[in-house]
């Protein structure tokens, strides 16, 4: 890719600055990916100060331990969650929450989700065929 003016977003086929008012809004590829995106709405929807169980979050997101933990740590690695191993008595327990940068991260990946379906045509042709 070809340098770009001060931070002005690069396309990936000319290497060429694009033009911001004509750009969609990019949607975030680390909350993306279905099984991030589950993860992120699930822990979107606890307080700023909440937080879940991973036995809990795996339930409610009918996910393997192996799969949820693995798209945990992506989101951990992009500083979006947080996740604190202790005890509970002589129990390990493993809290999961989204930090204040992951629920900023949702909101705007909420907000460009929400302009692109604002600019899709409101009546799409149906195959009743």
């Amino acid at each position: 890719m070809g340098a770009s003016p001060a931070g002005a977003p690069v396309t990936a086929s000319t290497g060429d600055s694009a033009p911001e008012r004509d750009s969609p809004p990019e949607l975030d590829p680390v909350i993306h990916a279905q099984a991030r995106l589950r993860v992120t709405v699930a822990l979107a929807a606890l307080g700023p100060d909440e937080r879940v169980t991973f036995p809990r979050l795996r339930q409610l997101l009918e996910m393997t331990a192996g799969n949820l933990s693995i798209h945990l740590r992506k989101l951990e690695d992009a500083g979006y969650v947080e996740i604190v191993k202790t005890h509970q008595r002589r129990t390990p327990v493993t809290f999961v929450a989204l930090t204040p940068d992951g629920r900023s991260a949702f909101d705007r990946y909420v907000a460009a989700l929400q302009s692109l379906i604002g600019t899709a045509p409101s009546h799409a042709p149906r195959n009743d065929g």
